[in-house]
């Protein structure tokens, strides 16, 4: 913190005088004659704020990452453990060496030393992981952005999703042995990319005590921080012969993906949960490179049409859970693009994620009430992306000194200006991305109002693609893509917020249903009046909205 206020004071001063602020207006013994003004805080909150959504996209919902630089040390902390190295200039490099300690540098050297084949999985990834980074680090020591390929998505997703137990929750020794053993291998890793997703999305975890063999229960239960639902977690993998450890004593054929499908559905069931269920089936199935949720494999329609049926016929009234069929291809493809589809399907709760006709607030209000089912398909589209900064700030900042980034309110000398440059407070900033630019606006000391022209970087383009606004200290989430008239009520719905009611039934003015209208409760009337809104765009686009 010392240091973070010392920058600041060294800074220029925000009166625009050109003198170090603590020589102007920050003069010890002044403090209370220049307390910061309203302006002043809530710029400050807002950048903090920006800088938090910044974090919490790089690193979910979880504790934060806690690290710190001591002399030519990174030093990381997970939960009361510390880690430190001189080699660590970024998260993924922190989480190949983290991943070693925990499974025990002796027990990889001894799986090292065995025939490639006969090594564990983990092993065999380690092989592969090591040939891509020889391929894609060119310079030891320099940081450098690389594609996230199979291996990457198999080797630093376990590293990352132990990392996460370990950190928000507990790292049993009872599942590290079961990481190590090659028949136990593929159940405990699928279990730790589910808690993985869970922790991101904003679960709070509390583990199951297995060596309890008196009862059958889940692996473990999570409450949703936002809505504080508890839910009951199981997680089940289809094992192939060949594929992450099994054997033909273990594993069956590769033939049919949907062979597991009912049998561990049924297993799930049978296990005594007293709230919600969230079920998680993995098919481990083949799967192009370009599959997605968009472009879904037929097996993955197969299995929607198969829950469906068993819905109808098999299942009983008194059971009911959020299933989520997965397929994480990423072991199958390790020198490949990763590919993996999760749909997620509400059994025996008809309104979620159904296919068929609704009203526009009809859709919304579902949205909302299963929001955390939602926010775990969110945390699962975010699976490939790992942390790279250790605080959450920006890559294009920490790791390149001529950064040219501007943060809203804050004051910079642009030599630019004139002959001589001139200080100017930034007033609003925006990008234009194909011009590889940000057009900044900024207030002079001489009451000018000036726009200028900056070109970025590569990496600070994908920076402000990611972050939106924030990338500029604006606590505002990117801008999401508008492709259904479901995307357009959600932003009617965001951008209408303080509509009074009286203003309300003016915009309907003389429909017939008024009376109807202004009987109607204000959460109601909104959503009328969104959809309305909704409605009348799509019109004059020629279009009536139409959702899936």
């Amino acid at each position: 913190m010392e240091i973070l206020l010392e920058r600041r004071r060294n800074e220029p001063c925000h009166c625009g005088s050109g003198t170090r602020y603590k020589w102007c207006h920050g003069k010890i013994g002044e403090a209370a004659a220049t307390l910061p003004s309203d302006n002043d805080m809530q710029r400050a909150l807002a950048q903090l704020e920006a800088e938090q959504m910044i974090r919490e996209q790089q690193q979910g919902l979880g504790r934060p990452i806690v690290a710190a630089k001591l002399n030519d040390h990174q030093v990381v902390a997970v939960k009361n453990k510390i880690y430190y190295s001189k080699e660590w200039k970024t998260v993924p490099d922190f989480l190949s060496g983290y991943l070693k300690n925990v499974l025990d540098p002796a027990w990889g050297n001894a799986e090292l030393a065995k025939p490639l084949a006969d090594r564990h999985t983990i092993l065999q990834w380690y092989e592969e992981y090591c040939t891509y980074q020889r391929k894609t680090i060119k310079t030891p020591g320099v940081v450098r952005s690389a594609e996230v390929t199979g291996v990457v998505a198999c080797y630093l997703g376990l590293a990352y999703s132990l990392y996460l137990i370990d950190h928000n929750v507990e790292l049993q020794e009872r599942l590290v042995r079961r990481l190590k053993k090659a028949d136990q291998f593929q159940g405990a890793y699928y279990e730790l990319m589910i808690a993985n997703a869970l922790i991101r999305a904003g679960f709070e975890l509390t583990l199951e005590d297995e060596t309890d063999g008196a009862t059958k229960h889940c692996e473990f239960f999570a409450v949703s921080k936002k809505s504080g639902k508890k839910y009951w977690i199981e997680a089940k993998s289809r094992a192939v012969a060949g594929l992450l450890g099994k054997t033909t004593v273990d594993g069956g054929s590769d033939k049919n993906p949907l062979s597991q499908l009912i049998p561990h559905l049924n297993a799930a069931l049978a296990k005594p949960a007293s709230d919600e269920r969230l079920i998680f089936i993995e098919l481990n199935a083949p799967m192009s490179a370009d599959a997605h949720d968009g472009k879904r494999p037929e097996f993955i329609e197969r299995a929607t049409k198969r829950l469906e049926d068993y819905q109808t016929k098999e299942l009983t009234t008194d059971k009911s859970a959020y299933v989520f069929i997965t397929n994480t291809a990423f072991h199958r493809h390790l020198e490949g693009q990763p590919a993996f589809v999760v749909v997620p399907f509400g059994l025996g709760i008809p309104d979620f994620n159904r296919t068929g006709y609704f009203r526009l607030s009809e859709r919304y209000r579902q949205e909302q009430k299963h929001s955390d089912a939602i926010a775990i398909c969110d945390a699962f589209a975010s699976f490939l992306k790992f942390p790279v900064t250790f605080d959450g700030s920006l890559p294009s900042e920490t790791y390149n000194a001529s950064s040219s980034r501007v943060i809203i309110g804050q004051t910079y000398f642009f030599d630019s200006i004139g002959d001589n440059g001139t200080l100017g407070t930034v007033t609003t900033a925006t990008v234009n991305i194909p011009e590889k630019a940000a057009y900044i606006a900024i207030f002079t000391p001489d009451k000018q109002s000036l726009i200028l022209k900056q070109p970025m970087s590569d990496s600070e383009i994908e920076d402000y693609k990611q972050y939106g606004d924030a990338y500029f200290g604006r606590p505002e989430p990117p801008r999401k893509e508008i492709k259904t008239s479901l995307d357009m009520f959600q932003w009617v719905v965001k951008s209408s917020r303080g509509m009074s009611r009286k203003g309300m039934l003016e915009w309907f003015g003389k429909r017939p249903d008024i009376d109807r209208l202004a009987a109607m409760n204000d959460d109601d009337l909104y959503m009328e009046y969104c959809e309305a809104v909704v409605i009348s765009m799509e019109a004059m686009k020629g279009a009536r909205p139409k959702e899936k």
